[in-house]
């Protein structure tokens, strides 16, 4: 079963994305902070990561840009982020 690690400090996203993904047979480990995810992709590696950019601690750049120093798991970003630059700053770091 794919494994994907959903990253979001709303809880309601968290919800609906995990809603979404086990109905389609996805195994779904979420996590509220940059560490948790930190955390969470070391000991247990996700098929796929889905990254929200704003989150409470770690900046989700940052948690992009450590993945990638030692991880080639896929990332991908889930934001509400207005501008396009962070995006784009994601997509540099690593992001898929």
């Amino acid at each position: 079963m794919t494994r994907v690690l959903v990253v979001d400090d709303e809880p309601a996203i968290l919800r609906a994305v995990r809603a979404g993904l086990t109905a389609r047979d996805y195994e779904v480990a979420t996590a509220t902070t940059g560490r948790e995810a930190l955390a969470s992709i070391t000991t247990e590696v996700p098929d796929v990561v889905v990254l929200d950019l704003g989150l409470p601690d770690i900046d989700g750049i940052e948690v992009c840009r450590s993945v990638r120093a030692w991880s080639d798991v896929p990332i991908i970003v889930l934001s509400a982020e207005s501008t396009e630059h962070r995006k784009v700053m994601a997509l540099d770091e690593g992001a898929d």
